[in-house]
């Protein structure tokens, strides 16, 4: 039997919301292996000057944990 753990994780990219999501991943790779998904819970972006200057996510990375 399989069991995975969930974190919660924030980012932020000054390019996109896909962008921020794969800083997450990378992030989060570092430290936590088996890495399954990634649930993005909230998107928001700071604006300055009518332009998005930065796009960030609140997101659930889920990995598999060591048997």
């Amino acid at each position: 039997m399989s069991l995975l753990k969930v974190i919660e994780v924030l980012a932020e990219s000054d390019k996109s919301w896909e962008d921020a999501a794969q800083m997450a991943v990378k992030t989060a790779a570092k430290t936590v292996h088996n890495i399954k998904s990634i649930y993005i819970k909230e998107m928001e972006a700071s604006v300055d000057k009518d332009k998005i200057t930065h796009y960030r996510i609140n997101a659930k990375i889920s990995f598999l944990l060591d048997k």
